[in-house]
């Protein structure tokens, strides 16, 4: 597909009239909106902030790409804008932007859209055609000037093509293998991969750049995009085999056991597209760290080059793991439920409807401590360490005495143990053994790692773990159930303020945890702890929303219409609104919310609000027992929250 085809004239704005990075991005969702393109412009740019509360779309050199895929895109679509005095939109390289890139894919782009959208971004490392859209001034030079740069690529792409045939012929040739070998050592060669969460953008970025930095350092090297389209030019053996290193740019998983042996580098995508010249010196220096895969020898703390970080930033990651893996079933299993709930209400419990819909959900429950102990001990201690973490997790939810030794199951907490028990004891093997022949390696994985691993897992279970947990998670539940009402109140206001101290961090994941360990222990009945978690997400989106309508001259006309949205995201318990705000605002947006919502979490254990169900927000309301109890801790909480907001937070400088 050729670019110009998505480049649309009609949609292309040759002066922004904003200065700011919310003004630049409302300006151009509403021109999508005008011209059809978007057919709810509060929902696409919501995925757009979203987007860019994750990291930067401005990658330097006076360009920005903000892109989101949602189904309110009509058809996919590239807005060229151009702000000829610049806007300061964040960019990595903490320059202003001239030239935008809004990239607009439906839910179902097919594999031509997302090859062209890859293809815009590897025509923007061109310098030249970056400095001649600086100085276009209509959309017909726009499209010109992407003609002939895409015609430039194009005959590039196939003189490369020809020429990798040519070569495959010369390799098929036995008379000239000896020819070839020479012609390698003459060039070094390495691999790389890269990768981003949404596959679109920085993902192609990153490999144009490193292809076209090793082109000028007289560097051979094959780059392996894993996009929203696909693995892409996939590293083969012989690839990975003859390469001097591996480059891996990316902020997502991609495989890697197959890169056992080799020195590599493992990077942020950003590194790949910024520093493409410093990762190949590296690299053929040899400075990468030698990579063991997880099926090999056992892999030693400076096996990979990471961050590393505090011990606790590597039990949060392996943690969040679990939960990420996790939340499908407690959404999926909760909303499922919950609409039994509401149809045992209308139908009885004997409804065909009602027994299907509640054993649905309540089989999806079941997955909740297995899952999360299997990926706890995944992220530690890779593929050979989910099934024990897997039968671990299981036996956490037992309350067989002959099965786990225990008259309570251990529950959540025990799964937790559980799963950290098999990363780290599958880790321990894996040094144990890591003096076998190498001829041997194969019965390891096979045979070693599942046999032993749950062999010791459940005698870690059966006599240490669930015996200590059950005794453990029973007494929390005892305590839980026989607490006066002013222990509650205290534990709903600090459940409920976790939720709003980061809006999705650690605190907030560690309330919902613990909620939904508590949730799980009940049977799925005791869902007071839910209502403080639940009232409290739900507050900062709403807080802001209500502060921007009533106090509109704190707020800009972008914040303003952006807090619009947070009503129904507020209201659907999806605390994730609120952090384009916080970003910006932390002090006002964050102290405001965390008071609004502690209040909040306690008026729910004040007046005993239950709340049955893991997720929904409002939907939420049908099944709690005090449904106005419910709904005044909602609102009370809500109205404080926004007059403190409202009062506190300074007035907007365009309003002043």
């Amino acid at each position: 597909m050729d670019i110009r085809d998505l480049l649309l004239k009609n949609v292309m704005i040759m002066d922004l009239k904003g200065t700011t990075k919310e003004a630049v991005i409302n300006e151009m969702v509403d021109k999508y909106h005008a011209e059809g393109i978007v057919t709810d412009a509060d929902e696409y740019r919501q995925d757009i902030l979203k987007r860019e509360a994750e990291s930067t779309t401005g990658i330097g050199e006076g360009i920005a790409m903000p892109h989101a895929k949602d189904s309110a895109v009509t058809r996919a679509t590239v807005l060229f804008a151009k702000s000829a005095k610049g806007v300061d939109f964040n960019a990595l390289d903490g320059q202003p932007v001239h030239l935008f890139f809004m990239i607009a894919a439906p839910e179902g782009a097919n594999n031509e859209h997302l090859a062209a959208l890859a293809a815009l971004s590897s025509l923007l490392i061109n310098p030249k055609l970056v400095a001649d859209l600086k100085q276009a001034k209509t959309p017909d030079e726009v499209l010109d000037l992407f003609g002939k740069a895409q015609a430039e690529k194009v005959a590039k792409d196939k003189k490369e093509a020809e020429a990798e045939k040519a070569q495959e012929a010369k390799d098929a040739a036995a008379k000239q293998a000896e020819f070839k070998e020479e012609k390698r050592k003459e060039r070094p060669f390495i691999v790389a991969v890269t990768a981003c969460p949404t596959g679109i953008a920085h993902t192609y970025m990153a490999e144009a750049a490193l292809k076209e930095t090793a082109e000028k350092m007289g560097v051979d090297i094959k780059v392996e995009t894993n996009g929203s389209e696909g693995i892409k030019h996939k590293l083969t053996d012989s690839d990975i085999n003859r390469a001097a290193g591996v480059i891996v740019a990316a902020d997502k998983k991609v495989e890697m056991d197959r890169f056992n042996g080799k020195k590599l580098l493992n990077r942020p995508v950003i590194d790949g597209i910024k520093k493409p010249e410093e990762l190949i010196e590296e690299t053929l220096k040899g400075q990468g760290q030698v990579f063991h895969a997880s099926g090999a020898d056992a892999q030693s703390s400076d096996t990979e080059e990471t961050s590393g970080g505090t011990l606790w930033n590597r039990i949060y990651k392996d943690l969040m793991n679990g939960v990420s893996n996790m939340l499908p079933f407690v959404v999926g299993g909760g909303i499922i439920m919950a609409i039994s709930f509401i149809l045992e209400q209308w139908l009885g419990k004997t409804s065909m409807w009602f027994t299907f819909t509640n054993n649905l959900g309540t089989f999806a429950f079941s997955f909740l401590v297995p899952v999360l102990a299997a990926y706890i001990a995944e992220s530690i201690g890779d593929r050979p360490a989910l099934m024990p973490g897997f039968v671990g997790g299981y036996m956490a939810t037992v309350a067989s005495a002959s099965v786990v030794k225990a008259q309570n199951p251990a529950g959540f907490l025990g799964g937790l143990v559980a799963g950290f028990a098999a990363g780290w004891m599958i880790v321990g093997l894996k040094k144990a053994l890591a003096k076998m022949p190498k001829s041997l390696d194969g019965m390891r994985t096979i045979l070693l790692y599942p046999v032993i691993g749950l062999a010791i897992m459940g005698l870690l279970m059966f006599f240490i773990i669930n015996p200590i947990f059950a005794a453990i998670n029973g007494a929390l539940i005892s305590f839980l159930e026989g607490m006066g009402t002013g222990n509650a109140i205290l534990i709903g206001v600090i459940l409920a303020a976790m939720m709003s101290i980061d809006m999705g961090g650690p605190f907030n994941k560690a309330a919902y945890t613990f909620a939904i360990g508590v949730y799980q222990a009940s049977g799925f009945k005791d869902g007071r702890w839910m209502a403080a978690v639940m009232i409290g997400g739900m507050i900062p989106p709403l807080a802001i929303a209500v502060a921007s309508t009533f106090f509109p001259k704190k707020f800009t006309l972008q914040e303003r219409n952006a807090g619009l949205s947070n009503y129904a995201l507020g209201l659907t318990f999806i605390t994730e609104g609120a952090i384009p705000f916080a970003a910006t605002d932390p002090v006002h947006i964050i102290g405001s919310s965390v008071v609004g919502s502690a209040i909040a979490g306690g008026l729910t254990q004040l007046w005993h609000v239950n709340v049955p169900a893991p997720h929904g927000g409002i939907v939420a309301l049908l099944l709690t027992n005090q449904k106005l109890g419910f709904v005044m801790s909602l609102i009370i909480g809500t109205v404080i929250a926004a007059l403190i907001l409202g009062f506190w937070r300074p007035v907007a400088k365009e309003n002043q």
